[in-house]
């Protein structure tokens, strides 16, 4: 039996504080929850549908079977960098603060593709399976956040996918389908920046699928302001970083990702300036003109 840690890249009981102070400083998230919201809760608290249907209509009404009947399952599709892993996290711990239930967040680790042994592959996607549902109990919640999804759920009907890869989907499918019975306790979050690469039982399976777009001129302003807080940046150079940094038709090339902006562009300007001198402007627009967006990998 292979142990957790080499199964899993995070196992954190919720709610937790880091992400929570990560979710305040993800632009846009609270827009998106507040759609996500509702969805989740009807997946992640069946019971709490039951009682409202009693409480409204003295009786378990056939609407609330055929909700509670969905899988546990929401895909997060969408370019790289556009927030989908972080997203998911966030949402792991608003929801455990909602509920209030005894919760704990589990991210499965990318070695459970294992090492090419026959079996071995579909082996450690069913440990990682037991081993979430196991913590669910009778009255905890788990959250599985499965990163990079397309790498063990892609389509079965290509001509070139490995054996190993099909069974990995088959077995992806049936532990899903496991998990209706345990009534909420376990919600998977597959996370891809190829949701037209999964396998079309997956994606019918999905009780949600939402797309992650690269960040809009609102968005893109909104990071900007939040970031450059205290560096008495003049509203006309953020007005053009944002310009700078959208999709350009000619020649074509797409927006930047929030990745590109946080993790290259702010630390390319940041770079210029450190540590002979205050950050400017300049260091900005120059950074903003220089970089390349990253490339369209395609979501749908």
């Amino acid at each position: 039996m292979t142990e957790a840690k080499d199964l899993f890249e995070l196992e954190l009981p919720l709610p937790d504080e880091t992400l929570q102070a990560r979710a305040a400083r993800l632009v846009g998230f609270e827009q998106r929850y507040e759609r996500l919201r509702r969805d989740l809760r009807l997946l992640a608290s069946p019971d709490e549908v039951r009682d409202w249907s009693q409480r409204f209509y003295g009786r378990e009404l056939p609407i609330v079977s055929a909700v509670g009947d969905r899988y546990p399952l929401v895909i997060f599709g969408g370019d790289v960098g556009t927030g989908k892993t972080v997203t998911a996290e966030a949402a792991c711990d608003r929801l455990a603060r909602e509920t209030g239930k005894d919760a704990v967040l589990f991210k499965l680790s990318t070695r459970v593709r294992g090492t090419g042994k026959v079996g071995q592959m579909s082996t450690l996607i069913n440990q990682a399976f037991e081993t979430v549902m196991r913590e669910a109990g009778k009255t905890r919640t788990t959250y599985l956040i499965i990163d990079e999804a397309d790498s063990l759920t892609a389509t079965r009907d290509d001509a070139h996918s490995h054996h190993e890869d099909r069974v990995a989907v088959n077995t992806v499918i049936q532990r899903v389908d496991d998990l209706r019975r345990l009534g909420g306790r376990v919600l998977v979050f597959l996370c891809t920046n190829r949701a037209s690469a999964l396998d079309a039982a997956v994606t019918r399976r999905a009780a949600r699928t939402e797309v992650f777009n690269r960040p809009d001129a609102a968005e893109r302003e909104a990071l900007f302001r939040m970031d450059l807080e205290g560096l008495d940046i003049p509203d006309e150079v953020v007005e053009q970083l944002v310009d700078l940094t959208g999709p350009r038709k000619n020649p074509p090339r797409p927006g930047f990702t929030f990745s590109d902006l946080r993790s290259r562009l702010l630390p390319e300007a940041l770079a210029h300036a450190f540590p002979a001198r205050v950050l400017s402007p300049d260091d900005l627009l120059r950074a903003a003109e220089e970089l390349i967006p990253s490339p369209e990998v395609g979501a749908r």
